[in-house]
């Protein structure tokens, strides 16, 4: 996400039985007060999932997400715009309710608010504002079962911060720096190319100490189809004389900028969030394509550099296979999953498929609505929990294997990723 916008699942009947609970990974206690630290609670018989098997985790690490509203959406259109990628409204006759992220609301926020899981939207916009915003955002930020929450501060807007946000959710929060944003912030004031690499070059080192990580999104402002060697001298200053005199100094564009940005967050020894694949309409999707940055990963790894591939889809099997591949690179299954919704398993499986266990990362790259929280941490969970399941019951993976990477991909890799500690 760069700038951001001014399923219907049915319950499981005998006979269409979902896979075998997973030997090892005990089930959540069913009553809201015997739910384990960190685990979703039951809101209501409702709101059961009878076919998934249940996964005692760890409270989720969500490595990558963003600010929620202060206030509203109070109208439908308003809430429908954080529904989806696109950047206008649905086509006359449609509803972006009408997607798997808003059969997923329906589904798994409408108890958490009081209501029947499948609630229609107008019941449930009506039940948001009876609540109010505030109290909306405790309870369902709360029933997601995040532990700790990485914040990109860099989107502007009415949102919570990191640490308000944290205190909604019962957490805690760090900041991740979006590269873009300090360069924009050191432009607007800048008079000349030397002071304003000068003053870029203090903000990334103040921001490196407070900071757990960096993040890009090159793929929305030019693309991924970067040189990969860092810029000379001879490149980087009439980049930067071009920009000051002739660009906009709110959007950076440049691409001599904006590798100057990425070897810069390398060399400062934090891990390095890019956006990959899908996202709202200002990116060209084949631009975004991680296989891009294949020469990138190559030049960067001498620095040491941890790169986390964010989003991917549709080429997330293309960042499991770097993942795979190079020994400082990682992915993410943050915002696919809440888009795919009832096929959110398949999305997750693919991603098992080459990623190594001990280097996929969960998040929910939710922003404005705290919905998103819920959804996201949901249907990771449950996806998690059928394919996990159904490898358990082949035989390919063992009762005890389970549930020890089910928490890593949970929790346990972002907190060594990102130097959390142990939880708690």
């Amino acid at each position: 996400m760069d700038v951001p916008p001014p399923p219907e699942a049915t319950p499981g009947t005998p006979g269409n039985a979902g896979p075998p609970a997973v030997p090892g990974l005990p089930a959540s206690a069913a009553a809201p007060g015997n739910a384990p630290p960190g685990a979703v609670p039951a809101v209501s018989a409702s709101a059961a999932a009878p076919d998934v098997p249940a996964l005692d985790l760890p409270a989720l690490v969500d490595h990558h997400c963003h600010g929620v509203l202060r206030e509203g959406p109070e109208e439908r259109g308003a809430f429908e715009a954080l529904l989806t990628e696109a950047d206008a409204p649905p086509a006359p006759g449609t509803s972006y309710f009408d997607t798997q992220l808003g059969f997923a609301v329906r589904r798994w926020c409408a108890p958490a608010l009081g209501l029947p899981a499948h609630a229609p939207p107008e019941a449930y916009l009506a039940r948001r504002r009876a609540l109010g915003t505030a109290e909306v955002t405790r309870r369902l930020l709360r029933a997601a079962g995040i532990g700790a929450f990485l914040v990109d501060t860099g989107l502007p807007g009415p949102l919570l911060g990191p640490e308000e946000l944290a205190a909604a959710g019962d957490g805690q929060a760090r900041e991740v720096v979006r590269l873009e944003t300090l360069a924009e912030r050191a432009a607007a004031t800048a008079d000349s190319a030397d002071a304003f690499l000068g003053a870029l070059d203090e903000a990334l080192a103040q921001a490196a100490r407070t900071a757990v990580a960096f993040k890009s999104v090159a793929a929305y402002r030019h693309g991924l189809h970067l040189a990969p060697a860092p810029p000379a001298p001879a490149e980087l200053w009439p980049a930067a004389d071009r920009w000051l005199s002739g660009g906009d100094r709110a959007r950076l564009t440049d691409p001599v900028l904006l590798r100057h940005l990425l070897w810069s967050a390398a060399r400062t020894g934090l891990p390095l969030q890019l956006h990959t694949g899908f996202g709202d309409p200002d990116l060209r999707l084949h631009h975004a394509d991680p296989a891009l940055l294949t020469d990138f990963l190559r030049a960067v790894r001498p620095t040491g550099c941890r790169v986390v591939l964010l989003h991917g889809y549709p080429y997330h099997r293309t960042a499991g296979y770097l993942a795979a591949a190079y020994p400082h690179v990682y992915a993410d299954v943050g915002l696919a999953l809440s888009h795919t919704g009832a096929r959110a398993e398949a999305v997750l499986a693919e991603m098992l498929e080459l990623t190594p266990f001990g280097k996929l990362l969960f998040s929910t790259d939710a922003y404005g609505l705290p919905e998103l929280y819920l959804v996201g941490s949901r249907l990771f969970r449950d996806a998690l929990g059928r394919v996990l399941g159904t490898a358990v019951a082949e035989g390919a993976w063992s009762p005890a294997d389970a549930p020890r990477v089910a928490a890593l991909i949970a929790s346990g890799n972002a907190r060594r990723l990102y130097r959390l500690g142990r939880e708690g």
